[in-house]
């Protein structure tokens, strides 16, 4: 049975790690799971920008020596793009130069790490970038098309000021479709955001999450969208 700690995986943190050496890529992945970050990796950036289609982290942690690209152009595109700019980068690189630092900030990264580093003082630097980007997004309450209203902290969600029971994973699905109004999620995206306990079933399990969630929701239902043959969507439209 799903308590309010499972829950908070509705609201918990994706880190996106585009490193090529593959020591350090597996001993910041270690450590960044034990502090519980669900972590997505990358040896290139061509399968992180495939990965960006379907799915966007909270944070992006980007080695600035990669075999495809070069990590001040990736930086600098990412925070000109306005679907992604809102995404922290932290740049991680053996470039201990003080104006490749100075320039990699410029660009819009928000924090900068420099090899050899601490594991710990990653994760840190991690926590506190995410603590910043909290401050200055979105209230715990959230209001979409004048009905319908979730409060994150509670775990609540009222549709025209009536409350609405739902279930674990229906609540981490309507959370993760707010995430990024407009952006269409993949089913694979969502199962994987159900956690563990949900792996290997059918991608049919999705869509009767989503009927059932539909229902609940009532008028505010019709926001919840189906792009046919990729996933789910919602947005006022």
């Amino acid at each position: 049975m799903e308590t309010k700690k499972n829950l908070q995986s509705a609201i918990e943190q994706t880190i996106a790690v585009i490193e090529d050496e593959s020591d350090i890529l597996e001993l910041v992945l270690l450590h960044l799971r034990k502090h519980n970050f669900k972590v997505r990796e990358f040896y290139d950036i061509s399968s992180f920008y495939r990965y960006l289609n379907t799915e966007l982290p909270d944070l992006i942690i980007l080695d600035l020596m990669l075999p495809d690209a070069d990590g001040m152009e990736v930086c600098k595109n990412l925070k000109k793009d306005d679907n992604f700019k809102h995404i922290p980068i932290i740049i991680l690189t053996a470039r201990s130069d003080e104006m490749e630092k100075v320039l990699g900030l410029e660009l819009g990264a928000d924090d900068y790490v420099t090899k050899p580093f601490s594991p710990r003082e990653l994760v840190a630097r991690v926590k506190a970038v995410l603590r910043r980007e909290r401050k200055e997004e979105q209230p715990s309450i959230i209001i979409f098309g004048n009905i319908l209203k979730i409060d994150l902290k509670k775990f609540e969600v009222f549709v025209d000021n009536v409350k609405v029971d739902l279930t674990p994973s229906e609540f981490k699905i309507l959370t993760l479709l707010l995430k990024r109004k407009g952006w269409v999620y993949s089913r694979e995206a969502i199962l994987d955001e159900l956690g563990s306990s949900e792996k290997g079933v059918l991608d049919r399990t999705v869509d009767v999450h989503i009927k059932n969630l539909r229902e609940k929701l009532g008028p505010a239902g019709n926001f919840i969208k189906n792009v046919r043959g990729v996933g789910y969507k919602i947005t006022e439209d």
